[in-house]
């Protein structure tokens, strides 16, 4: 399967990250989202906060089998995408995604406000400030 965009982010900025995946699929846009597929991410439930959740992904050992079947997914949807859209705030890891997908030389944007100023924000070839923002470039993207 092949992907317009994977999305990358935070567990902790939930909310945030289905949001735009509502906006990408208002305009049948496909992606690759880690958060698609929660229920088979072999710990926690449904009941917890994403913090509970990411607090005990956090405590799971790094060479388990759950954290290796989540990386080898979460790699296998990055290289089946076209680009890659970090949503802000974002942690260690999606800022490593965001790495690999410039590295592979595919288009990278971002949207949210960041921390800071860091040369390193130069591989996105757009850093959008809110979701109406990102909108006014998905109606342009899907023509």
């Amino acid at each position: 399967m092949e992907y317009d965009f994977f999305i990358a982010g935070r567990a902790r900025n939930r909310d945030n990250i289905l949001n735009i995946c509502n906006l990408l699929d208002k305009y049948k846009i496909s992606y690759y989202c880690f958060l698609k597929n929660e229920e088979n991410w072999g710990y926690g439930n449904s009941n917890q906060t994403p913090e509970e959740r990411q607090k005990e992904f956090e405590s799971l050992d790094l060479k388990s089998d759950i954290v290796l079947n989540l990386f080898k997914q979460d790699m296998e949807g990055e290289k089946a995408s076209k680009n890659l859209l970090l949503v802000l705030p974002a942690g260690k890891a999606a800022h490593i995604e965001a790495g690999i997908a410039y590295g592979m030389g595919k288009k990278c944007y971002a949207i949210g406000d960041f921390d800071a100023t860091d040369t390193l924000y130069n591989i996105f070839d757009k850093i959008f400030s809110d979701e109406t923002e990102l909108e006014q470039f998905l109606k342009i993207y899907k023509k």
